[in-house]
């Protein structure tokens, strides 16, 4: 598909329009509840919902995306994102905007597939993922800057989810369209390391829900529990994506130096500790700081993670299925949140989560560590001077 000393933006940039709605999902339920008569718990509702039917279209077309061609499923799904964020932004009509969101996440599970399907056939797919990352998260920290300087109301994440889906639509001419060959069966060879990409995806579906528990009602900690404003927050964000492009930035010129296991495993165990003082929070400073660190290594354990399963599979199988698994994990994420919150109080949820978070560490360093006995591929890309050069939300 792209030369080996090629960057491979038009994958780059569907991985960003993919991810973005996860990365922007506590300004988005955020404003759900407080721009529609939603509650906290029903507004994480929809978030899940949104999130859950992206994770659908993942598993739908973990094996499909060659025999059906990567443009054309790319561009069904940034259409959908387009009409599905575009409609939920221009209208107050609960159930409208419910159905918005349902299509539009759909959409970005479509091109989150492709573009995961893409990468993982490079020879390089961690460079290529930190690219998508670091694209992410300079977008999503952008958005937190400007979007509570706007005004009110629910739509405006929304409506940059869809434009940045409509953005990217003209790079999709650059993929591959389905050919003879591909329409004939190319689905029907077993999927390689079945126990470990099984492993992989159960750990990746509980480190995903952990994640996105606390970042589903890291809005409403900041706001409710730090008493901060809904700028200050939304700066807060933008300076933890920062963060986190520096983070990602940094294991991409690392790359396989340090293999995966370490990073995978001894960076989930720092993220528990983030989460559990970014959940007990109750000022700037504790807030900003478990915010912060949290932000830096989320992406670049997920740049690993996403890495280590395209290795699985070079057909990118495992590389979708592992994300549509990351995807249910987020899909829960919300209400998941927001009904320990409300039960237990935010540091108890912050508490559950880490604790989670450090027994699949376990599981997950010994996939790691399994695949680690083969060499990783290094190969040196070219990158014309982004102009984001992070994170990411792979």
């Amino acid at each position: 598909m792209f030369a080996p000393r090629t960057t491979p933006w038009p994958l780059v940039a569907l991985f960003t329009a993919g991810y973005l709605a996860p990365y922007l999902l506590p300004t988005v339920v955020g404003r759900l509840d407080s721009g529609l008569p939603l509650s906290p718990t029903q507004a994480g509702a929809v978030g899940s919902a949104l999130l859950l039917s992206s994770a659908s279209a993942g598993f739908a077309l973990a094996s499909r995306v060659e025999r059906i061609g990567a443009r054309t499923l790319a561009r069904i799904g940034l259409v959908l994102a387009v009409v599905g964020y575009g409609g939920a932004a221009l209208t107050h009509a609960v159930p409208a905007v419910v159905l918005g969101t349902l299509v539009g996440g759909f959409g970005s599970g479509t091109a989150t597939a492709v573009a995961a399907t893409g990468i993982a056939a490079l020879r390089d797919p961690h460079r290529a993922t930190t690219l998508g990352l670091l694209g992410v998260s300079a977008l999503a920290g952008a958005v937190y800057l400007t979007v509570p300087h706007l005004g009110p109301g629910h739509g405006l994440p929304l409506a940059a989810i869809a434009l940045t889906a409509l953005a990217v639509g003209p790079l999709t001419g650059r993929l591959p369209a389905a050919t003879a060959t591909s329409r004939q069966g190319w689905d029907t060879s077993p999927v390689p390391h079945r126990r470990q990409g099984l492993m992989l995806a159960a750990c990746m579906l509980c480190w995903s829900l952990a994640q996105n528990s606390l970042w589903g009602v890291s809005g409403r900690i900041g706001l409710n529990q730090a008493h901060l404003t809904e700028a200050t927050v939304g700066a807060v964000f933008a300076v933890a994506l920062g963060a986190g492009l520096l983070g990602v930035t940094g294991a991409g010129a690392l790359g396989p130096r340090l293999g995966r296991a370490l990073p995978i495993g001894a960076g989930t165990a720092l993220i528990a500790a983030c989460i559990a003082l970014s959940a007990s929070a109750t000022d700037l400073t504790t807030f900003a700081t478990g915010e912060i660190a949290w932000n830096t290594l989320y992406p670049i354990v997920l740049s690993y993670v996403i890495g280590l399963a395209a290795s699985l599979d070079t057909r990118g199988r495992w590389a979708v299925l592992v994300g549509s698994a990351s995807s249910l994990g987020t899909a829960a994420g919300p209400l998941t949140g927001s009904v320990l919150s409300a039960q237990a109080g935010f540091p108890v949820m912050g508490a559950v989560l880490a604790v989670g978070l450090l027994v699949i560490a376990v599981p997950m360093t010994a996939v790691a560590l399994g695949t680690g006995r083969r060499p990783m591929p290094v190969v040196e890309i070219a990158v014309e001077a982004p102009a984001y050069d992070k994170a990411t939300a792979a």
